[in-house]
């Protein structure tokens, strides 16, 4: 594996194991999560997402598996409509327990107002929030108010059925306006694989098909804005499908022609494109070893 898709990849999969498609229960997420820590990929894992709601459920079934003395598992706590409830449990969580610490918050927000709340309801926790706003209309002024709170922005990029993903000139525009308010994001669902194709929704043999996006494709989308590129360029990169348009290498990767330096890619990801959340770690391993890559 090159540097420069270790830059790219280092702590990107945010493990929503509990969440649809997978969904499972509490014990087998937690499970799951130990296994791949442990594992020869589980530096590509970042937090452990779970309800604020499921907390005390978290913690019972994470209690023989929790590191003691180690690194500490990060959790991303995902805020329902009591925000002040779901926040204090949160901060109660990291006052009483050792071996995992909620450090970031994920929750919804439709409008200024909304968006305003999630501020006031986050107030001095010590969480990065991450606002989950929709995109079939322009998010900028959205964005711009997160960013007037120094929170982050979320993306959904797909889901369980054909129109929960959006089109990609709506993931693009959301991209661009994050990059121009200098505001980090996370994306999360239907981002199993690296690659732009048509996959199953579910795990259910029956299950139709739906043309998805790779996160190879959006996070280096968000590269080649960051770095200046056209919003068309953008978009174009967002659809690729083709494996051998993409090459990385110990200095940086390439697409058609466009050179995202490692150095830069460490950057994006600190600083700009920071995560997205997946149900699954095993495909996005699985397909990445597929093509070559790890």
């Amino acid at each position: 594996m090159t540097a420069s898709l270790r830059a790219l990849l280092d702590g990107l999969v945010d493990y929503a194991g509990l969440f649809p498609p997978a969904g499972q229960s509490m014990g087998e997420a937690v499970a799951e999560y130990a296994a791949h820590r442990a594992g020869a990929h589980g530096w590509m894992l970042g937090r452990f997402v779970v309800p604020a709601s499921r907390l005390g459920e978290f913690a019972d079934a994470a209690a023989g598996v929790l590191p003691v003395g180690g690194d500490a598992w990060s959790l991303s706590v995902l805020l329902g409509p009591d925000l002040e409830r779901n926040v204090a449990a949160a901060v109660a969580f990291n006052a009483s327990h050792r071996g995992a610490r909620c450090d970031a918050a994920e929750a919804k927000a439709v409008n200024a107002d909304d968006v305003d709340s999630v501020a006031r309801a986050a107030g001095s926790s010590g969480l990065t929030v991450y606002v989950e706003i929709p995109v079939h209309e322009d998010p900028a002024p959205l964005i711009e108010r997160i960013a007037q709170h120094r929170l982050r922005a979320k993306i959904r990029t797909g889901g369980v059925t054909a129109d929960a993903f959006p089109p990609p000139q709506d993931v693009v525009r959301f991209l661009a306006a994050c990059i121009r308010a200098g505001v980090a994001f996370k994306a999360t669902a239907g981002l199993h694989h690296p690659l732009r194709g048509a996959y199953r929704l579910t795990y259910d043999a029956a299950s139709p098909t739906e043309t998805m996006y790779g996160f190879l494709n959006v996070f280096l989308a968000a590269a080649l804005l960051r770095d200046g590129g056209s919003e068309e360029d953008a978009q174009r990169l967002l659809v690729e499908n083709e494996a051998t348009s993409l090459t990385f290498d110990a200095h940086g990767a390439e697409w058609r022609g466009r050179r995202f330096l490692s150095p830069r890619l460490a950057q994006l990801r600190s600083r700009v494109a920071v995560s997205f959340g997946s149900c699954s770690f095993r495909e996005p391993v699985h397909d990445l070893s597929a093509l070559g890559l790890l």
